[in-house]
């Protein structure tokens, strides 16, 4: 099942349900005003909106044509923004990037940040730059949305705290990063709102694909024009979605609708390029003594899009242009 929010005025939008191929929905307001409210009573929430998602893909209701751009964030805000960096190669390189070690627990225990969730940008929302010195960047990755979840819940029970997955753009400033880094107390200015692709999914959406709490897609990221990377999010995840859950899970409860996100999805093998600037940029360190690939800056665009091995694209696409907001 698919699912989104339409714009209509509101900071919560309107809940609508997707057609499989994406080229229709129905509104689903009548089940759920909004996508939050529908996770608050998905007991009741889900069934009837699965009913209309069968009534939508038979034909039985009567589906409007889709434009992305009447769309936003399938959360437009969010409880909780949580993001991990589950990818070790991705880690591995940044940190050699800035000279810094990596962390002792590397292996064993995840990097864990929390950003901010009160405004999420939708799939079509610029990125808005207000210094160029501030080293504009992308991140693809991978997210899931959380049910209720209790404190102390262990990843063998944590299949059923994932109702929906996303795909995300963790937008980055890296140049008030390691400066926000050096002074040992974590992000903050250096991440900005980030961007969610058009479709929230349910689990089952990914059939095969979704397996031991990663989601085995190809994310595709591509700058004016140029694929950047196209990695696959699956297999090299150190720490599964359960691994996460189970992390964040020691001290706290969370409620339902908070996200969490997988962090930026990385390859040990260079040949499938990278899901952000940074790491090619380090890669292109190694390699050529220096980097040659600059950050983003306005008019620029970015792609990014996920697939599954047949080649469908599972949340819609991310496409963001940057714009000046230095005035």
């Amino acid at each position: 099942m698919k699912l989104a929010t339409l714009r209509d005025g509101s900071r919560d939008g309107r809940l609508a349900v997707v057609r499989s191929d994406q080229g229709a929905f129905v509104d689903a307001s009548a089940v759920a005003p909004n996508l939050q409210a529908a996770l608050d009573d998905w007991g009741r929430a889900e069934p009837a909106l699965r009913a209309l998602a069968e009534d939508l893909e038979q034909g039985r209701a009567a589906g409007a044509s889709l434009d992305v751009r009447r769309l936003m964030s399938p959360l437009p805000r969010a409880y909780e923004w949580i993001d991990g960096s589950a990818y070790l190669s991705h880690v591995l390189r940044v940190r050699r990037a800035r000279g810094a070690h990596p962390p002792p627990a590397l292996e064993t225990e995840p990097l864990v940040y929390q950003g901010g969730s009160g405004v999420l940008l939708g799939p079509t929302d610029p990125i808005v730059l207000g210094d160029l010195a501030w080293d504009l960047d992308f991140e693809g990755e991978i997210a899931v949305v959380l049910a209720d979840t209790p404190r102390g819940i262990g990843a063998g029970d944590a299949a059923r705290q994932v109702l929906l997955l996303a795909l995300a753009n963790d937008i980055s400033l890296r140049g008030l990063a390691s400066r926000e880094l050096a002074k040992g107390f974590g992000f903050f200015l250096s991440k900005p709102r980030p961007a969610f692709a058009p479709f929230a999914v349910t689990p089952d959406e990914l059939g095969p694909a979704w397996r031991e709490g990663r989601a085995h897609l190809s994310v595709r990221c591509t700058l004016n024009g140029q694929i950047v990377g196209e990695v696959e999010a699956g297999a090299e995840m150190h720490f599964s979605f359960f691994d996460l859950i189970a992390y964040i899970t020691r001290t706290r409860r969370f409620v339902a609708g908070s996200i969490l996100g997988g962090g930026t999805v990385s390859n040990v093998d260079a040949r499938r390029g990278t899901a952000c600037l940074v790491e090619r940029r380090a890669l292109e360190t190694v390699e050529k003594g220096a980097p040659a690939t600059s950050y983003m800056k306005p008019g620029d665009t970015l792609i990014i899009e996920a697939f599954d091995g047949s080649g469908r694209s599972v949340f819609g696409r991310i496409e963001q242009r940057v714009v000046d907001g230095s005035a």
